[in-house]
C-alpha cells in the first residue's frame, strides 16, 4: 500500500521526535524561546500576511497579538521543567517524570492564523514532541510562513529537520486522516471540526463555543468599565472567542450606561426597525453570516443599509429579548453587541446564563465591579470556565501579563462546551508523566478510628 502524504509527515516527525527527545532542559527551553521571538521580531509581516490572506481582522490589531501572545506564552514556559524529573518529593516519597506524547496535531484556525500555530508549537515543543500543523485553507500561506521562520530559528540551534511541519495544501480530508495518525490534538476552530477531532479515535483538545456575557454592577466608573468592553469588542474587529458579546446593565444605570459607551465610541441603535436591519446581516438561517465575520463597524453598516459616524468603533443594539428570543443573543464575531437590563445582581447573572445556555456555555463571562460578593456570586453560579473581572475580556482571558490565567490560544470550555478540560490549554497537557512511588518510611500509617473520625 502506497504512503500517503499525511503518513510521509508523521514518519518524518516520529523519527524527529525520537532525535529531539533526548534534548536536555536547557536546549529544549532555548528551541521554544527561539521559536518565540521569531514570531515576536517578524509581527508585522506576518500581521500584514494573515490580513491580506484571510480578508479579516486589524493589522495593528494583529500586530499586536502577535508580539503580546509570543512574549507572554514564553514568559509562561521559561523556567517550567518539562523535561525528565520534573518534581522530586521526598517527604511523600513520591518522583514524577515528564515523558513526551509524541506526534502533535494541530488543526488551526483562519482567524488566528499565526499565533495559534505558534502557540500549539511552542507547547508541544515545550514537551519534547513534534507538532505537524493543519491549517485552515484560507490561511494556509500565512500560517506556512510561520512555521517556516520556526523552523529557520530552531535549525540554527539543532533542532531535527521536520519537528514543526505543516499541511501546505489542507483538505478536511487530509486533515481527518492526521488527526487519526498522530497521537494527540489540539482542535482549535469550529465546532464542526472539533467534533472530528473527538471522533478521531485520539486523544483531543478542543474548544467550545464563544459568547462573553460582560456584567456591569452599580459601584463602578461607567465611562472607565465601557472602554475596557470597547476594547476588548472591538480587539481584531471581534474575531477573537474570548470577545464581549453582551453587556448586562442595571435598568436604573440604562441610559447612563449607554451615554458611555457612545462617549466612547458606540453607535447605539434602540428602535426595532434599525435592530432588525443589523439582525438581518448578522445571522443567516439562524447561524452567523461568514460574510461580517471579522469586518469592520463601516462594512457591517454599509451593509445593513444603516449609516453610522465615521468614528463608530462598535454598533450597539438593543435585543427584543434574552436567550432564544432573539438570535442578537448568540455570538456575533465583529465590532457589533447587545444592551440587556437587569434590576437585581441575581437577575443579571440569569440573564447570563441564558443567553450562555444558547450559546458559549461553559466558555467566559466579564464582570467589572468592586464588589467582591457580587464577583463570588457570578463565579459560583456561572457555568463558565474562567470570570475576567474588571479587564477587556478578548485579550486577557487567553492569559495576559497582569492575571494568573495561563497564556494560550486554546480555552477549553469545560463538560459544559463538550471539552476535555476547564482551563486554558498549555504544554502540561502534551506530557505524560511517569510517577515513582515510594513507601513512606518513618510515618505511620492512620488508624480505622482516625480515618473516620
Amino acid at each position: 500500500m502506497d504512503k500517503t502524504v499525511v503518513d510521509v509527515m508523521v514518519e518524518k516527525a516520529r523519527e524527529a521526535q525520537k532525535v529531539f527527545e533526548k534534548f536536555t532542559q536547557e536546549q529544549v527551553d532555548n528551541i521554544v524561546k527561539a521559536m518565540g521571538k521569531v514570531i515576536y521580531d517578524n509581527a508585522e509581516i506576518l500581521a500584514k500576511e494573515a490580513v491580506e490572506e484571510t480578508r479579516m481582522g486589524v493589522y495593528e490589531d494583529k500586530v499586536a497579538k502577535n508580539r503580546g501572545k509570543s512574549k507572554t506564552i514564553w514568559n509562561s514556559l521559561k523556567g517550567k521543567k518539562s523535561i525528565g524529573i520534573i518534581d522530586e518529593d521526598y517527604e511523600n516519597g513520591l518522583i514524577s517524570i515528564a515523558k513526551p506524547i509524541g506526534v502533535v496535531c494541530a488543526v488551526t484556525p483562519t482567524t488566528n492564523p499565526i499565533v495559534t500555530p505558534m502557540c500549539n508549537a511552542m507547547f508541544a515543543l515545550k514537551g519534547g514532541n513534534a507538532i505537524i500543523v493543519a491549517p485552515h485553507p484560507r490561511s494556509k500561506k500565512s500560517s506556512a510562513h510561520a512555521v517556516e521562520l520556526m523552523n529557520e530559528a530552531i535549525k540554527k540551534l539543532g533542532a531535527p529537520d521536520s519537528l514543526i511541519q505543516i499541511i501546505e495544501e489542507p483538505s478536511i480530508e487530509l486533515t481527518n486522516e492526521l488527526m487519526q495518525k498522530s497521537d494527540v490534538v489540539l482542535a482549535t476552530g469550529g465546532m464542526a471540526m472539533v467534533k472530528s477531532a473527538y471522533s478521531s479515535g485520539k486523544p483531543s483538545f478542543g474548544v467550545g463555543a464563544g459568547n462573553v456575557q460582560v456584567i456591569i454592577d452599580r459601584d463602578i466608573d461607567f465611562i472607565e468599565a465601557t472602554q475596557k468592553v470597547i476594547a476588548g469588542r472591538i480587539f481584531d474587529n471581534g474575531i477573537i472567542c474570548s470577545g464581549e458579546q453582551s453587556i448586562i446593565v442595571p435598568q436604573d444605570k440604562y441610559e447612563e450606561i449607554v451615554k458611555a459607551m457612545e462617549v466612547n465610541g458606540a453607535f447605539y441603535a434602540g428602535d426595532e426597525a434599525t435592530v432588525s436591519k443589523f439582525r438581518d446581516v448578522l445571522f443567516k438561517n439562524g447561524m452567523i453570516n461568514g460574510d461580517i465575520v471579522g469586518q469592520s463597524v463601516q462594512f457591517i453598516a454599509n451593509l445593513a443599509g444603516v449609516e453610522v459616524p465615521k468614528e463608530t468603533k462598535v454598533i450597539l443594539l438593543k435585543p427584543t429579548g434574552i436567550g432564544k428570543e432573539d438570535l442578537l443573543c448568540k455570538e456575533k464575531m465583529c465590532p457589533v453587541m447587545i444592551v440587556l437590563p437587569y434590576n437585581t445582581f441575581e437577575d443579571a447573572v440569569a440573564i447570563a446564563q441564558t443567553n450562555l445556555e444558547l450559546e458559549g456555555k461553559g466558555h467566559t463571562t466579564a464582570i467589572h465591579s468592586n464588589s467582591q460578593e457580587h464577583i463570588r456570586y457570578a463565579g459560583l453560579n456561572l457555568t463558565v470556565s474562567r470570570l475576567v473581572v474588571n479587564a477587556p475580556s478578548s485579550t486577557t482571558a487567553g492569559g495576559s501579563l497582569f492575571n494568573s490565567l495561563s497564556p494560550t490560544t486554546t480555552l477549553g470550555c469545560g463538560t459544559w462546551g463538550n471539552n476535555s478540560i476547564s482551563e486554558n490549554l498549555n504544554y502540561k497537557h502534551l506530557i505524560n508523566v511517569s510517577r515513582v512511588a515510594f513507601v513512606k518510611t518513618g510515618i505511620a500509617a492512620p488508624t480505622d478510628e482516625e480515618i473516620w473520625a
